[in-house]
């Protein structure tokens, strides 16, 4: 269908448009409102960064001394001989293949490349900070400049718990980094990397912090980003828009060996303790109670009356540890260290380690539905010592074990601990499992667990065993503590259905 419009009744329709158009883009916001905006405010720009930090941050590459037997040398004569009986000729390289002199091959030691890494310059006088694996079982360092200048780099110290390593450099009147305040560092925020990622040297990304304080398992938690890190990337700086290095980088989650948009580096803070300490002794000094620890979960804190899943579950206590003199039990939960409430195994790993060997501090433990405090002298760990103990069977002697009614209604068939047992185990009481079916079965109890306690109920007879059982709710999941070898955990017995 077509219309026919005179042109000034047209003129006066394009002009009420036009009118209606700027109408409605009126409704757009206006100019103030954007500036608002991250992209009115512009992105960062990185190029000062680089210039201002870049001459303090170093490329490491390391060389390492391999010992060659005298078997290469004897496989070498073999495959000439090949080479000569099949192909008519001798190998590439040895032209003159002759019977194989009757002489000892002596071992020959040569120097390899071993990898490369990245560092950055702490003092003016030399000092550099970089990853301990970067620098591990190398037999020589070397540091290079952004002004090309290479040195050989002496090793003052490497702390493999916290992957920081200290590196000294014979030069004065070094560009230095300048060390950031961790507490204002912020998740969201830009953050710059510099460093060799597969030898590419003085290479710069960038992203933003992802979270702050990540528990990976590592002695200290983690910054995590979104900065391209890959292989050599390790020991560089993290950097955030003030210039300031708030970081080591050091660690990628990745499935493939590269990148894959998570990077993890160390807060300088500990790293800055760990490096003072290298730089004067050479070595780093931890705390250590001596205790294995493990996890509670949410159904044992519960049943327990410890309520929300918290603290560090005392798996065993090392003989003569100082946490055995403080009065620790296989079995507590510790709830609190010093002022320090422990939600995690790693609060307690960490403060702990942090804690001067030799001085006092108190431990809360929840043991049999309620807290106690108790007094520990930290001792000095060895970051390479594994806990002690015994791990021979004891000698068994054949128990008195008589079904009970109790025991058979969870499914077990329990029997005193004889006194051999008691001191082989160094334990004061239990109950040994001789039989373990139905609900103790699906918790995970087995013939040889020794039940320590029935919910909060200490037993150390079968007598006692079937008492705490008698006096627990039959309509709720009932917890043991028991121990398996050396270690001491919590199972749930659930009613049957």
């Amino acid at each position: 269908m077509m219309f026919k419009v005179e042109g000034h009744k047209l003129r006066s329709y394009l002009f009420a448009f036009g009118m209606a158009c700027s109408a409605v883009v009126g409704f757009v916001p206006a100019a103030p409102a954007m500036a608002q905006t991250p992209q009115a405010r512009g992105l960062p720009d990185f190029a000062d960064l680089v210039e201002q930090v870049g001459p303090a941050v170093v490329g490491i590459r390391t060389v390492e001394k391999v010992t060659s037997g005298g078997g290469s040398g004897e496989m070498d004569e073999e495959m000439q001989e090949f080479f000569r009986r099949f192909f008519g000729q001798p190998l590439p390289g040895n032209p003159r293949p002759g019977p194989r002199p009757n002489r000892p091959q002596q071992p020959q030691e040569e120097e390899r490349p071993r990898g490369v890494g990245s560092g950055f310059i702490l003092s003016a006088d030399g000092y550099v900070m970089t990853n301990a694996h970067v620098i591990e079982d190398a037999s020589e360092i070397l540091v290079t400049l952004t002004d090309k200048r290479e040195f050989k780099a002496k090793l003052i110290g490497a702390d493999k718990r916290s992957d920081v390593a200290v590196v000294k450099i014979e030069a004065t009147s070094l560009p230095v980094v300048k060390v950031g305040d961790i507490s204002k560092l912020r998740v969201g925020e830009w953050v710059m990397a510099i460093g060799s990622p597969f030898g590419l040297e003085n290479t710069v990304t960038a992203g933003i912090v992802s979270a702050k304080q990540r528990d990976t398992g590592d002695l200290v938690p983690l910054i995590q980003t979104d900065v391209a890190i890959n292989p050599g990337n390790s020991g560089g700086p993290l950097i955030n828009l003030r210039g300031e290095v708030v970081g080591i980088n050091s660690q990628i989650y990745s499935r493939s060996g590269g990148y894959m948009g998570i990077s993890f580096s160390i807060p300088i803070d500990e790293a800055i303790r760990v490096s003072d300490q290298l730089r004067a002794t050479g070595r780093v000094s931890r705390g250590l109670i001596g205790v294995t620890i493990g996890s509670v979960s949410k159904d044992v804190a519960e049943s327990i009356g410890l309520g929300k899943a918290r603290g560090a579950l005392v798996s065993s206590v090392v003989p003569g540890s100082a946490a055995d003199k403080a009065g620790v039990r296989e079995g507590d939960i510790i709830t609190k260290y010093g002022d320090k409430a422990i939600e995690t195994p790693s609060d307690l790993s960490r403060s702990v380690a942090s804690t001067k060997p030799g001085a006092k501090n108190t431990l809360t433990v929840f043991r049999n539905g309620s807290t106690r405090e108790l007094s520990v002298t930290v001792a000095e760990g060895d970051p390479e010592a594994k806990p002690s103990g015994s791990k021979r069977q004891p000698e068994r002697e054949e128990p008195q074990a008589k079904p009970s009614a109790a025991g058979k209604a969870l499914g077990l068939v329990v029997s005193d601990l004889t006194e051999a047992q008691k001191k082989e185990l160094k334990m004061r009481g239990g109950v040994r499992i001789e039989a373990a079916s139905d609900g103790a079965a699906r918790a995970g109890l087995r013939e040889g667990d020794v039940i320590l306690a029935v919910g909060n109920i200490e037993v150390s007879s079968v007598k006692e065993f079937e008492s705490a059982v008698a006096k627990a709710d039959k309509g709720k999941p009932l917890s043991v503590l028991f121990r398996r070898g050396e270690w001491a955990q919590y199972a749930l017995i659930r009613p049957a259905r």
